[in-house]
């Protein structure tokens, strides 16, 4: 390759690489010294911008002489860059294409694993650029070397290292083809891995059945476990196994869309293939647990290659519970259908029983134990979404024969809760080892159930209570009635009570009928929540669980005092037989109560004094900030549930802040956490929040810093939002006025959050829009230019202009007239209206705030067109012609009548300017469109005096509301404000709106009067005579009416 020249490709010009400087810039990358490896990384990013580059790194990679920490980099950095450019002409040659798919296969014999499992991902991400048509015979090639390798191993007897190793590769380069190729789901894809599954599925059908025989107690024992040979021959048969399991998952996935011919085929196979596997998985259980067994009993586990060989035995008997899984969730109904599934499932049962025959300690997340969790926890999640195929009677309604009895079924339920549901050791030394993070990691259960032992139990004791209701609930209504009012006093009965009000949680539902909890709450949950034991707080924890398990699914009402006093004293109590898991408990129990239907703020508000405190001290008790994220989750819900009546705990809430904030560092979390609670208290005490603005100002300027800006914004401005939204002033040693300049700022630069932010900018005119003109306008109206002429903002465009409109309407046009020129900004809304180029709804926005503008002062809008005409290089003549082409031909897209009743006065007051341009339309358009609003509002009378008449009937007969018949504005013109003080103030500036306040036929009039005084009346006659005369009289007639 040349070291030095340019590529031609499409015209463009690419220095060609230096494969001699590439190899110096990967040994600089992977060596120990900080500076060269910084250098050699800036150098590496402006080379693999080379012609070549991909072509040399691997090349690099492939060169066993080289050091390996070098050819690691030269992989791990075309691994990670090839995939991305591999289309790319300017970067490599068809040549260099050819040589790297061959060079990909050379890998199969490589030793070091770093570099084979980069290979193995550029293999599997280019095979799904260019197999079949770009690199055909890839397929072929890893079959070719696969079978030759079988056979010398599995025929001929013969077991070299080197075979074993181009087997491993090999097989595992076929895998992770199959597992990119089976997600595929476009059409070309799809036919590229249905050639591959014809190819494949028989041939690994055969080279498993084969391999498979040595998975027997004559071949695998304890005396040769520790061998190579049995290592790999179980390893060999594992890669090949997952293979044909990827491809009868793919086949059973596409069975709706086959064929009959193609159905029959190979749903045939997945069916045979199920069956063999049901029957290898039993034997390799087997196999497993007593080969475990002998070598634990012997104490064997400790000699490397033994424990190496089980674990990859174990390894091979979870990929069949990986498959029967996967066929069971992509069609459930017909995984049931399958033959020796329920035996299948009842095998697995079994084991899970056998399990516990053993101590407890046999059983670990370990693929050393005896009975693995992982492998236990398949059985439990097959078992559970089985269980429907055996509830005593059918969907339909007709009873099932194949149904499981009550005995099995209670026997099952009496295992889950006794042996898999109560805490073990390993959870209770977890516990007291990290609380903070035991909970947390509890937390998360429902995320994490189909992988955890207990939390799978649990779920499937669920479904047994779902599916078997008639058996389940009388048996766990018995056992808890029989053991609860039982002193726990050893470990040992503590974590089985423990389990059984765990079991009394997850069957709340089906159980609420048959326990009354209020009455349990008294005589049982109350004076255990006092008791000092010291084993108690399993307990605790467990009732605070339960409590707030049944309040929030709706099994026990949440305004019970009781169910406060318990919940506050396990929050409070720092004594005997307690500790902080109970605490973060309780408090999470809290928020599922207060956040809960039917909550009544009232019957908490005499607990507000003690659990605020409390919340606010567990915040800083807390060592771990997803703990005080939590905590502070379950203030904001109180906060926001409470009301008003939080009002008197607003110091003690906010004084704590800043140092939270300040300890919260770089957890942004944990900061925007803090920004929901004060944005929940501003919200929850409305009006009698501005005296906070103290603490906002500084919150939201911190949030809004370059180094976290990009985490904290949305909070931020929400909280922003929330402060003006709520308060009566922007006012204040600081007030929300100082940063009106940062919002100025954003609306000038952060077009991701331009709602938010245009809602800000909103309020602040609400609260006082002269004060933002008279110290911000020019800059302001620059902003607006900047949004406005950004693409990203299109989607906001309307909301701006409304906003826009909502100044014009708050403030003299002093203010704002000259600004909106100087800023350029008139020009440019004037430019997007006379173009019409824009959405239609946009330009009719455009349209109300011309009206705005004119009935503020007309003169003022006169003057802002006359100075645009040079800007935008039209004459004035040409302005208003196209200005009124657009002003009528979007009349008919405004609905609602406040609009159209706006656009008639603006029109009115353009009238009256004497313009020769706006009065030359007055026979024709401006007419029509005075008539049609004229006639509107006369029937919008008229329907009034209806209304008024009690024996009137005004019912539509679609039932349908005319916006004219509407007395208020929509709900998207009070932007979410309900029950905020800005609301009273969005309602107040619509109350004494001119289009509310002015009656239209007689502003008409009277504008048309000083249109006529201004051109003179012989003139303006002139325009009336080429009037059609029905229409002029129409027109008079209406004015006459006033």
């Amino acid at each position: 390759m040349a070291s030095n020249g340019r590529s031609h490709t499409m015209g463009a010009q690419v220095q060609t690489v230096s494969p001699a400087e590439l190899y110096e810039v990967i040994v600089d990358a992977s060596s120990q010294d900080i500076a060269r490896m910084k250098t050699s990384s800036q150098r590496l990013n402006q080379m693999l911008d080379m012609f070549g580059a991909y072509d040399a790194l691997q090349d690099i990679a492939s060169q066993r002489s080289l050091p390996s920490a070098v050819r690691q980099q030269a992989i791990i950095q075309f691994k990670n860059a090839v995939v991305g450019h591999w289309r790319s002409r300017k970067l490599l040659s068809d040549e260099h294409r050819n040589r790297i798919r061959q060079r990909c296969l050379s890998f199969v014999d490589e030793e070091d694993e770093t570099i084979s499992e980069c290979n193995k991902v550029v293999v599997s991400k280019l095979a799904r650029t260019d197999y079949p048509n770009a690199w055909p015979s890839l397929i072929d090639d890893l079959v070719k070397i696969i079978d030759e390798n079988l056979q010398k191993r599995y025929v001929s007897s013969i077991e070299d290292p080197r075979d074993t190793l181009r087997l491993r590769r090999s097989l595992k380069l076929l895998n992770g083809i199959l597992k990119e190729f089976s997600s595929i789901k476009l059409p070309n894809g799809m036919k590229a891995m249905a050639q591959m599954v014809g190819q494949l599925r028989l041939l690994l059908q055969g080279y498993y059945s084969q391999m498979s025989l040595a998975f027997s107690s004559g071949n695998i024992s304890q005396g040769n476990i520790a061998s190579q040979s049995v290592y790999d021959n179980i390893l060999l048969s594992h890669l090949v196994y997952k293979c044909l399991a990827k491809i009868a998952a793919w086949l059973w996935n596409k069975s709706g869309r086959m064929s009959a011919e193609e159905l029959q085929q190979n749903i045939t196979w997945v069916q045979e293939l199920f069956q063999h596997s049901a029957a290898q998985v039993k034997s390799l259980a087997d196999l497993h647990e007593n080969l475990v067994f002998s070598i634990l009993q012997s104490n064997a586990l400790g000699h490397e290659p033994t424990r190496r060989s089980i674990t990859v035995l174990t390894k091979h008997l979870r990929v069949f519970g990986k498959f029967f899984r996967r066929l069971q969730q992509l069609n459930p109904e017909q995984f049931i259908l399958l033959p020796v599934s329920g035996d299948l499932v009842l095998f697995y049962w079994s084991q899970i029983v056998e399990s516990t025959n053993y101590p407890q300690n046999l059983i670990s997340d370990s693929d050393e134990a005896l009975f693995p969790v992982r492998f236990l926890v398949q059985g439990l999640v097959l078992f559970k979404e089985s269980l429907s195929q055996w509830t005593p009677t059918k969907r339909s309604g007709v009873p099932n024969k194949n149904t499981l009895s009550q005995d099995f079924v209670e026997n099952a339920v009496r295992l889950l809760v006794t042996r898999f549901m109560p805490l073990n050791t390993a959870d209770l030394e977890n516990w007291m080892a990290d609380p903070e993070e035991w909970v947390n990691l509890e937390d998360k259960e429902n995320d994490q159930w189909e992988y955890e032992l207990r939390a799978c139990a649990e779920r499937v004791l669920m479904q047994l209570c779902n599916q078997f209701p008639s058996f389940v609930v009388p048996l766990l209504v018995t056992t808890f009635e029989q053991l609860a009012p039982q002193p726990s006093v050893d470990l040992e009965s503590v974590v089985q009570k423990e389990a059984l009000y765990c079991a009394i949680g997850r069957c709340a539902r089906r159980l609420k009928d048959h326990i009354d909890l209020q009455a349990w709450l008294e005589r049982t949950f109350v004076p255990e929540a006092r008791d000092p034991n010291p084993n108690y707080p399993i307990i605790k924890r467990r009732i605070a669980w339960l409590i707030g398990k049944w309040v929030f699914e709706e099994c026990i009402g949440p305004n019970n005092p009781q169910i406060w006093e318990v919940l506050v004293h396990l929050l409070q109590d720092r004594g005997l037989g307690t500790d902080t898991v109970v605490r973060l408990t309780a408090a999470t129990a809290l928020r599922d109560c207060v956040d809960s239907l039917g909550f009544e703020p009232g019957t908490f508000a005499p607990f507000l004094a003690t659990v605020v405190p409390q919340l606010i001290q567990l915040i800083g008790e807390a060592d771990t900030l997803e703990s005080k994220r939590k905590v502070g989750g379950s203030l904001n819900t109180i906060i926001e549930q409470s009301g008003a009546l939080i009002l008197p705990f607003i110091n003690v809430i906010t004084e704590p802040i800043p140092q939270l904030w300040i300890t919260a560092e770089s957890d942004l979390l944990f900061k925007a956490s803090l920004l929901v609670t004060v944005t929940k208290l501003i919200e929850a005490i409305k009006e009698h929040s501005s005296p906070l603005s103290t603490l906002v100002v500084p919150l939201i300027r911190e949030s809004l810093t370059p180094q976290v800006m990009i985490h904290l914004d949305g909070d931020a401005l929400g909280l922003w939002l929330s402060a003006l939204r709520n308060t009566t002033t922007i006012e204040g040693t600081p007030g929300l006025g100082v940063l009106l300049r940062e919002a100025i700022n954003l609306l000038a630069t952060n077009f991701d959050l331009l709602g938010t932010i245009t809602r800000i900018i909103e309020s602040y005119f609400l609260l006082d829009a002269v004060y933002v003109l008279r110290t911000h306008a020019v800059d302001l109206f620059r902003a607006y230019l900047s949004a406005f002429s950004s693409k990203v903002a299109e989607f906001n465009a309307k909301e701006l202009v409304q906003s826009l409109s909502l100044l014009v309407q708050l403030s003299p046009s002093e203010l704002w007239g000259e600004a909106m020129h100087a800023s350029g900004l008139f020009p440019h809304l004037l430019k997007t209206l006379v173009a019409g180029e824009a959405d239609t709804l946009l330009l009719t926005e455009h349209i109300y705030l011309f009206s705005r503008m004119l009935l503020s002062n007309k003169l003022m809008f006169l003057q802002l067109l006359s100075a645009s005409a040079p800007i935008l290089s039209q004459p004035e003549t040409t302005l208003y012609s196209t200005l009124l082409d657009q002003w009528w031909a979007k009349f008919d897209n405004m609905s609602e009548a406040r609009h159209r009743k706006l656009t008639a006065m603006g029109t009115a007051a353009l009238v009256s300017t004497g313009r020769p341009e706006v009065l030359e339309r007055l026979p024709g358009e401006i007419f029509n469109l005075w008539l049609d609003v004229f006639g509107e509002l006369k029937e919008a009378q008229e329907q009034a005096a209806l209304r008024e008449d009690p024996e009137a009937d005004i019912t539509s007969p679609t039932s349908l509301v005319r916006y004219w018949e509407l007395d208020a504005p929509p709900d998207s013109y009070y932007r979410d404000t309900d029950g905020t003080p800005e609301y009273s103030r969005r309602n107040a500036v619509y109350e004494q709106d001119p289009i509310r306040t002015a009656p239209l036929v007689a502003f008409v009039g009277r504008q048309i009067r000083e249109a006529e005084s201004l051109c003179g009346p012989a003139n303006f006659q002139n325009y009336m005579n080429a009037t059609d005369p029905t229409v002029l009289k129409q027109l008079q007639d209406a004015l006459a009416r006033d």
